[in-house]
């Protein structure tokens, strides 16, 4: 009586997970957490190269000054060079995430598919009849069940994986991800007018400069000689900024789209391990003669 339970409450558990891979409920909103998180990362990975622009265009950007009739070139921008590879490694990762995110949406429409469905169904179906009607094939329903399971996991582990990433992006990481590439925009937008500033400030070169001209370019030398430590000031400030705001999305990308995945295809590779290693089911065996004295015995 007790396996016959046993037997009704996996098959009742299997046609319900069977109606719900048929449906695609399951699957439209894997897709959709995946098409937000693939979006996230492709404007994220914009805002990455956008800031590098920017750094790229400040660290050309030089301001002319003639202390003493010498004339020296200031590139105060290139204070941003340590910053500029944390970018460039920002993008990276960026391209990665999303590379990832990619790879994962189209595990999504293999696993969801018409002909994966109906694999998983033909093969439970097997299994099933087999639970019910061991005698068909004795030592072959064990192994489908094995198999119905590895395929029931398979189907439904993308959709898990993005409902999970999802919904610990919401309760963990949206906050972080936000105030990061607000700053991060808003920093780039600072080094922009910097940058627009400095290049105001650099005096045009002339073939015969007037004396009117050599005066105004004298003035505009010391203006700018005056304003080199204001530009490094606050370049130095863009880049610390950047650097703090840069590594919080980091880690948002690596959790989301690294550590995650990881965890997922370790409990994966385990789970697959475990169901393999599982004894076969045995026959129940006939009492041996002598083993059980029977009611009528006396000892």
């Amino acid at each position: 009586m007790e396996k016959t339970a046993v037997k009704l409450v996996l098959t009742l558990a299997v046609v319900a997970l069977l109606g719900l891979a048929a449906s695609g409920a399951f699957d439209r909103a894997g897709f959709e957490y995946t098409e937000r998180s693939f979006k996230r990362a492709l404007v994220t990975f914009a805002v990455a190269r956008g800031l590098n622009a920017v750094i790229s265009v400040a660290q050309g950007t030089e301001i002319a000054v003639e202390p003493a009739g010498v004339g020296v070139n200031f590139t105060p921008g290139q204070v941003l060079d340590p910053i500029n590879d944390l970018v460039e490694q920002f993008s990276w990762v960026m391209l990665a995430s999303a590379t990832a995110l990619g790879l994962q949406r189209l595990l999504l429409e293999l696993f969801a598919s018409a002909g994966f469905t109906w694999l998983l169904a033909a093969a439970w179906l097997l299994a099933l009849a087999l639970l019910w009607l061991p005698r068909l094939a004795p030592g072959v329903g064990a192994w489908l069940l094995r198999l119905g399971l590895l395929l029931l996991v398979l189907r439904f582990v993308v959709p898990l994986l993005a409902l999970t990433g999802e919904l610990f992006y919401s309760g963990f990481l949206h906050e972080r991800y936000a105030a990061s590439t607000e700053r991060i925009e808003q920093v780039a937008g600072s080094i922009r007018e910097i940058n627009e500033g400095a290049e105001r400030d650099a005096p045009a070169a002339e073939a015969d400069p007037s004396l009117l001209d050599r005066v105004r370019r004298a003035y505009q030398s010391a203006v700018a000689a005056a304003d080199v430590g204001s530009y490094l000031e606050r370049y130095q400030q863009a880049a610390a900024d950047v650097s703090e705001q840069v590594i919080n999305l980091i880690v948002v990308f690596l959790v989301q789209t690294v550590l995650l995945p990881l965890l997922f295809l370790w409990g994966l590779v385990r789970g697959i391990g475990w169901l393999w290693r599982l004894p076969p089911a045995r026959r129940a065996e006939p009492a041996v003669q002598g083993d059980d004295p029977g009611p009528g015995c006396q000892s």
